[in-house]
C-alpha cells in the first residue's frame, strides 16, 4: 500500500495554537467526501454484525490489524493533513479503535488519560487523536467530555466497577476538577482532535441513540516505540514521509492475527 507523501495542511496557526494549549480541538467540518465516508460507515456496520455476542462493541480495539481495509481511511491524506500541522510531515499510525456505545446501556468510559495506559511505551509521550463520529455524539447519548489544560498524562488512579465502566480504573476525585468539563459534541463525519495525556471521559449511553466514534491515533516518526519489548502486542505504521527514531513498522497488507489475539488474552485491550 502506497504511503502518502504530499499534504494539504487543514488546521490554522490559530487552531494548532488552541490544540497546543487546550490539549483538544473540534473540527465542525466535513473530513472525507461523503461518498468515502459512507464506505467507512459501511464497513463498521458490516464488523459490528460480525461480533460475537460476547463481545461488547465498545471494545472493537486495534481492528486494523486484522482489517487491512481501514488503512483506507487510516492512511486518507484527509486525515493525514489534520494531524500534520500539529506532529510534523513524517507520521506513523500508533493506534485505532472504534468505540461503539449501543443505545440503552452504552458503558461509561472512565476519567482517564490515554498516556497512563501507554506509559513506557513510547518515547517522548507525544500522540494526537482523531475521534471521527461515525453517529451523531451529543450529551444526550454520551459523548466524550474533556478537561482542558489536563495535559501532565500520568495521574492517580483508583478501581471503578469494571461491569459498567469501559476501564476498570479512573483518575482519583482529588486529582481532577470535572466541573470544568467540556463536552465535545459532533455530527456524523466531524471530528476532534486531542492530545494523548490530556484528560478526558464519558457518560453512560441510556438513551435510543446509538453512539460509535473512530478513534486514530499518530505519532511523529520521531517518537520511538519500543518494539523490542512491546512488540508482541502492538505494531505501529509508517503512514506519511520516513522514520527518524529506527521503529519497526508493520506491514499494512498484513493481518496480525496473533497480535490481536495476544491483546485479547493479556487483557491489554482498549488503548
Amino acid at each position: 500500500m502506497a504511503i502518502a507523501t504530499q499534504s494539504t495542511k487543514r488546521l490554522s496557526d490559530q487552531q494548532v495554537a488552541q490544540y497546543t494549549t487546550e490539549g483538544y480541538l473540534i473540527y465542525p467540518e466535513a473530513i472525507f467526501p461523503q461518498p468515502k465516508f459512507d464506505a467507512l460507515k459501511n464497513h463498521f456496520e458490516q464488523k459490528l454484525t460480525r461480533l460475537p455476542a460476547d463481545v461488547r462493541p465498545e471494545s472493537m480495539d486495534v481492528p486494523h490489524f486484522t482489517d487491512p481495509k481501514l488503512f483506507e481511511w487510516l492512511f486518507a491524506p484527509e486525515v493525514l493533513d489534520l494531524v500534520e500541522p500539529i506532529i510534523g510531515p513524517d507520521i506513523a499510525l500508533w493506534s485505532s479503535h472504534f468505540i461503539c456505545k449501543p443505545r440503552g446501556n452504552g458503558k461509561r468510559v472512565p476519567w482517564h488519560e490515554d498516556s497512563f495506559y501507554w506509559q513506557g511505551r513510547l518515547s517522548p509521550m507525544e500522540v494526537v487523536t482523531v475521534w471521527l463520529a461515525i453517529d451523531p455524539s451529543t450529551q444526550i447519548n454520551g459523548c466524550m467530555n474533556v478537561i482542558p489544560r489536563t495535559l501532565h498524562g500520568y495521574s492517580e488512579y483508583e478501581d471503578v466497577d469494571a461491569t459498567k465502566n469501559v476501564f476498570s480504573t479512573e483518575i482519583k476525585k482529588t486529582q481532577m476538577d470535572p466541573t470544568r468539563a467540556v463536552p465535545i459534541e459532533l455530527q456524523p463525519n466531524h471530528a476532534s482532535l486531542h492530545d494523548g495525556r490530556l484528560i478526558h471521559g464519558s457518560n453512560p449511553n441510556t438513551s435510543n441513540i446509538r453512539r460509535c466514534g473512530y478513534t486514530m491515533r499518530y505519532m511523529s516518526t520521531r517518537t520511538r516505540h519500543l518494539h523490542e519489548k512491546f512488540g508482541a502486542s502492538h505494531h505501529v505504521y509508517l503512514a506519511r514521509g520516513k522514520d527518524h527514531a529506527g521503529n519497526e513498522y508493520g506491514d499494512p497488507t498484513r493481518i496480525y492475527t496473533e497480535k490481536a489475539q495476544y491483546r485479547e488474552s493479556s487483557g491489554n485491550n482498549g488503548h
